[in-house]
């Protein structure tokens, strides 16, 4: 069964660092594009990075801030988030789509087809 679980959230000042991370089970996360999206209350679910292979995409708003990453061996993608602002408060999650580009997946959610539980992210100001 292909499951996804993320774990890191938590609640943090402005300024702050967080890293997030989703494991992986039922299939191997080489072969699929991973990507982190995060939803407001009352907000659209967006694209926040997407990773395949070697190629990674960054919304303009966590550019030089986020950095995803991969673990191959554990089968586990992470989110790094530095210098987090209140408006990066959200539930994150991690979604798995085979066969996709970078760009294609983070610009639509519905693109991906496997998609973990979330995890919570507070920044107070």
């Amino acid at each position: 069964q292909l499951q996804l679980v993320e774990s890191g959230g938590g609640s943090v000042q402005a300024g702050g660092s967080l890293r997030l991370s989703c494991a992986a089970s039922g299939f191997n996360l080489d072969y699929y594009t991973i990507g982190w999206f995060r939803q407001a209350p009352g907000k659209e679910r967006e694209g926040v990075s997407c990773i395949s292979a070697n190629i990674i995409y960054y919304a303009d708003s966590v550019k030089g801030r986020f950095t995803i990453s991969r673990n191959n061996t554990k089968n586990t993608v992470y989110l790094q988030m530095n210098s987090l602002k209140p408006e990066d408060t959200a539930v994150y999650y991690c979604a798995a789509q085979r066969g996709i580009i970078v760009q294609f997946m983070c610009a639509d959610a519905r693109a991906a087809g496997y998609w973990g539980q979330g995890t919570q992210v507070t920044v107070s100001s």
